[in-house]
C-alpha cells in the first residue's frame, strides 16, 4: 500500500472549510439552525420532512405498509428536504430534529404534537402506535429489535465509512477504502448467514427490522448505492441477502415508499412530495415536468 503524504495531526484541530470535499458547504462542527425557516404543514396527522436516501426510505416504506394494511390513521404528508441546499439547518427543521439529519417527523395526532428524530425511533414509534410490523411473540419481537439496533449501529460504517471514502471523498485513500470495504463485507456476511435460515430478519414475519436494513444493504447488493460498489464488493456472492432484497423490493408498499421524496434518477419513479395516495398516479416528476411544458 502506498501513501503519497503522511498527515500529521495538529495538537488542536481547527475547522478548515476548504478541506470538506463534496459536502464542504453543508458540513460544520457546530449544531443549531443557520437560518429561520418555518416548515410547511399539510392536512394529515403525520408530517414527514425527508429525502429519499436509505434513512428516509425506511420511514416512507413504513407509512406505505401501514396504509396498505388498512391503518388509515397513518396518512401522512411528505415534504422534501434538500440537504445539499442546507434545508436541514432551517429553524423549523432543527426544532424537530436538533441533529439536523433527515428524516424528521411530527405526529400531530397527539396534544401537544410529538416530535421524532432518528429513523429507528420512528419505526418503533409507528409499530407500537399501530400495533403492526413488530411481532407480538416475545422471541420474535426481541429478534426484530436486535436487528433494528444492529442496523442503527452498523450502517454508519457502510455509509459514512465505505460509501464516503469509496464514492465521495475528494481523494482516494487506499487504507480508508480497504478498512471500510472489509467491514462492509463482514456485515454482509453477518446478514447472509442469518438469512440463510430465516425468511425475514425476525424469522417468518416481515417487520420494521427489514424496513430498516434493506434500504441500506439490499440497495447495496442490488447495485443502487455508491456507483459500481456492488461489483467492487462482490455483492453477487451474498445469495441469501440477494434473495431477501428481491422479496423486499417486490412488495407494492415498498415500491411506493421508495418513490417518496426521491429527487434523483428516473423522473417516473420520483414523487418529490406526497400528500395523497393518488399522487403516485398523478404527481410523479415526469408528469409534473410534462405539465409544466404545456
Amino acid at each position: 500500500m502506498s501513501e503519497t503524504t503522511e498527515y500529521v495531526p495538529p495538537k488542536v484541530w481547527t475547522w478548515d472549510k476548504e478541506s470538506g470535499g463534496r459536502f464542504a458547504n453543508i458540513n460544520r462542527p457546530v449544531a443549531g439552525p443557520t437560518h429561520d425557516k418555518v416548515l410547511p404543514v399539510g392536512k394529515h396527522p403525520f408530517q414527514l420532512y425527508s429525502l429519499g436516501t436509505p434513512n428516509g426510505v425506511k420511514v416512507t416504506v413504513m407509512f406505505e405498509e401501514l396504509l396498505a394494511a388498512g391503518h388509515k390513521g397513518a396518512e401522512y404528508d411528505a415534504w422534501l428536504i434538500n440537504i445539499g441546499g442546507g434545508d436541514q439547518f432551517g429553524s423549523g427543521f432543527v426544532e424537530i430534529n436538533p441533529n439536523s439529519k433527515i428524516p424528521a417527523l411530527l405526529d400531530r395526532s397527539t396534544n401537544p404534537p410529538t416530535r421524532l428524530f432518528e429513523s429507528g425511533s420512528m419505526l418503533l414509534y409507528l409499530a407500537e402506535k399501530f400495533g403492526a410490523f413488530l411481532p407480538k411473540d416475545h422471541y420474535k419481537r426481541t429478534e426484530a429489535l436486535n436487528w433494528l439496533f444492529w442496523q442503527m449501529g452498523s450502517a454508519p460504517f457502510l455509509g459514512g465509512g465505505f460509501g464516503h471514502f469509496y464514492a465521495y471523498a475528494p481523494i482516494k485513500i487506499e487504507y480508508a477504502i480497504n478498512r471500510y470495504a472489509m467491514e462492509t463485507k463482514r456485515q454482509l456476511d453477518v446478514l447472509d448467514r442469518h438469512l440463510a435460515t430465516h425468511e425475514w430478519m425476525a424469522g417468518d414475519e416481515y417487520s420494521i427490522a427489514d424496513m430498516a436494513i434493506c434500504p441500506w444493504y439490499g440497495a447495496l447488493v442490488k447495485g443502487q448505492l455508491y456507483n459500481d460498489s456492488a461489483a467492487f464488493l462482490s455483492a453477487q456472492d451474498y445469495t441469501h441477502v440477494q434473495r431477501w432484497a428481491d422479496a423486499f423490493i417486490a412488495r407494492p408498499a415498498v415500491k411506493r415508499g421508495r418513490m417518496v421524496n426521491k429527487a434523483f434518477g428516473d423522473p417516473s419513479t420520483q414523487l418529490v412530495e406526497r400528500h395523497d395516495a393518488s399522487d403516485f398516479e398523478l404527481r410523479t416528476q415526469d408528469k409534473v415536468l410534462a405539465q409544466a411544458e404545456k
